[in-house]
């Protein structure tokens, strides 16, 4: 479902109205479409199928590498996400960390980013993002465990109420054999170490 950027752009001008503003002054005038335009980009995950980038798997035993069988995880850190929270309208930003341990079948790293991207680009909690990321993972793989690490900064947090300006939200989601937190303490350790980890 495309964005209304017309609908949009005339909410946006009740709204200047509606804080005292006047929506026909030289600064404020293409400010409508602006927030129309980036409201488009920022919700142009509604609507679309985060497993479609996961479509195209790889087999692992009749791939193009039999010999190379992975035997442990896999493991894509530092992915750039940034999301709209749905409670106050306000961004929140930061990076992914997503490991998965394969079955017979694996991806195209690449095809990662696109499912947070996809899942990010959506009114969100970080909360179910994370579950929503893991989870589509698990549920298109034939992964035997999959982990998903959030660590984001929220404008909610650091811009109103407490501003708190160095805070940020880590939120786990694990399926399979990563629910043992055994299993995925080594994984977390190798997650924490990224750089982009405290960003």
């Amino acid at each position: 479902m495309a964005v209304d950027r017309e609908r949009i752009a005339a909410l946006v001008r009740e709204l200047l109205g509606a804080i005292g503003e006047d929506p026909e002054r030289p600064g404020l005038k293409q400010t409508p479409d602006r927030v129309a335009d980036a409201y488009a980009e920022f919700f142009s995950g509604v609507g679309e199928d985060a497993a479609a980038p996961l479509a195209r798997t790889i087999s692992v035993s009749r791939g193009p590498a039999p010999d190379t069988l992975p035997s442990g995880a896999v493991m894509l850190r530092g992915i750039r996400f940034r999301s709209v929270c749905e409670h106050h309208l306000l961004p929140f930003r930061g990076h992914a960390h997503i490991a998965y341990l394969p079955g017979e079948q694996v991806v195209g790293l690449g095809a990662l980013p696109k499912v947070v991207e996809i899942l990010a680009s959506r009114p969100q909690v970080q909360e179910r993002l994370g579950e929503q990321i893991a989870d589509t993972i698990a549920a298109s793989l034939d992964a035997r465990g999959v982990l998903v690490v959030l660590d984001a900064s929220h404008e909610c947090v650091t811009m109103r109420g407490g501003q708190q300006a160095d805070a940020s939200t880590v939120t786990i989601a694990a399926r399979g054999e990563f629910t043992d937190p055994v299993a995925r303490a080594e994984l977390i350790a190798l997650m924490s170490a990224h750089p982009g980890a405290r960003e």
